[in-house]
C-alpha cells in the first residue's frame, strides 16, 4: 500500500528530488545506478508507466490523491506519496503545480545503437541540439510522424530533462532512443547499419526536401543540426545527401524543431 507523507518543511529529505537537485544530480542519484528523472502531469506519468519506467515517489496537492493522482497511485504499489499545502508545494518546486502531479522515476539503461536501429526504416539523428524545448518538440514530432528511433550525439540535451519531457507530452517514452558513442564519424556507423544519411542543411547543392527519390530510399537517417550554427561541415560533407526545405518570403530556414516535423512528414516511407 502506498505511504502518504505530509510535508511540513522544505528541508525534508523525501522532497529533495523535486526541489533541490539539479538535472545533473538527478542523473547521478545514489539510489540507482541509472539515476532519476522527473515527469509532470498525470497523462505524461501514465505514459511513462506504460512504457515500463519505475516510479519512486509522487508529489501532489492533497486533493489530487483521490483525484488526478488516483489512477497513478492505484497502479503503483508501495509508492511514496508526498503532499502538502499549495503554498508549500509552490515554494518547494518554484511554481504552482497547475498540472497537479509530479513523479520521480528511475532511469533505465540505454539500449545500444544497433538494437534500436535493427528494424528501423526512418531514424532521426539529433546533432548538438542543446535546447530542451527543441528536444521535446523533436520527439513529439518523431512520435506523431512515424520515426522509428532517435539517436543523439553526446553533446545534445538529455531527452529526460524535465522540460524536454513536458514539451514532448511524454513522447520521449514512446520513441526508442539512445546516445551515439561519439559526435564524430557517426555517418560511417549508420552506413554500416544499412542507412542512407541525409543532412538537413543550407548549401549551394542542397536538394529540395520534396525530391521524389528521397522518399523511395528504404532506410533513411535524417540528420538535424544545432539551433544556431546548423550541422558541422564535416557532417554535411560525409552525408550521402544534403537537403533543404524550400522557403518563401526571404526566410532562410526554420527552427530545428519545426524543420524536423516538416522533414519527418515529407520523408515518411511510401508504404506507411
Amino acid at each position: 500500500m502506498s505511504s502518504i507523507i505530509r510535508l511540513t518543511s522544505l528541508t525534508q529529505p523525501e522532497a529533495l528530488p523535486f526541489s533541490r537537485l539539479t538535472e545533473r544530480q538527478l542523473r547521478h542519484h545514489p539510489t540507482t545506478t541509472q539515476g532519476l528523472f522527473i515527469a509532470e502531469s498525470p497523462k505524461v506519468i501514465l505514459t511513462a508507466l506504460q512504457a515500463g519506467y519505475e516510479p519512486v515517489s509522487l508529489l501532489c496537492e492533497e486533493r489530487h490523491i483521490t483525484g488526478d493522482a488516483a489512477p497513478i497511485i492505484a497502479r503503483c504499489a508501495n509508492i511514496q506519496v508526498l503532499t502538502g499545502s499549495r503554498t508549500l508545494l509552490t515554494q518547494l518546486t518554484g511554481y504552482t503545480l497547475t498540472r497537479g502531479v509530479l513523479c520521480a522515476m528511475r532511469r533505465r539503461p540505454l539500449p545500444p545503437v544497433e538494437t534500436i536501429c535493427e528494424q528501423a526504416q526512418r531514424i532521426a539523428v539529433v546533432d548538438g541540439v542543446c535546447d530542451t524545448t527543441n528536444i521535446g518538440a523533436i520527439f513529439r514530432a518523431a512520435a506523431a510522424l512515424d520515426i522509428d528511433s532517435v539517436l543523439l550525439t553526446p553533446d545534445s540535451c538529455d531527452p529526460l530533462n524535465r522540460r524536454s519531457i513536458r514539451v514532448s507530452m511524454g513522447s520521449v517514452f514512446l520513441v526508442p532512443w539512445t546516445f551515439l558513442p561519439t559526435h564524430t564519424n557517426y555517418t560511417s556507423l549508420l552506413r554500416e547499419l544499412g542507412f542512407v544519411t541525409l543532412a538537413m542543411a543550407l548549401t549551394d547543392n542542397s536538394l529540395p526536401l520534396n525530391t521524389p527519390l528521397l522518399k523511395q530510399i528504404p532506410r533513411l537517417a535524417i540528420i538535424l543540426g544545432t539551433e544556431g550554427d546548423g550541422l558541422r561541415k564535416e557532417v554535411i560533407t560525409a552525408a550521402d545527401y544534403v537537403v533543404r526545405i524550400p522557403m518563401a518570403h526571404g526566410v532562410d530556414s526554420l527552427n530545428v524543431a519545426a524543420a524536423s516535423a516538416v522533414a519527418f512528414w515529407e520523408l515518411r516511407t511510401i508504404s506507411r
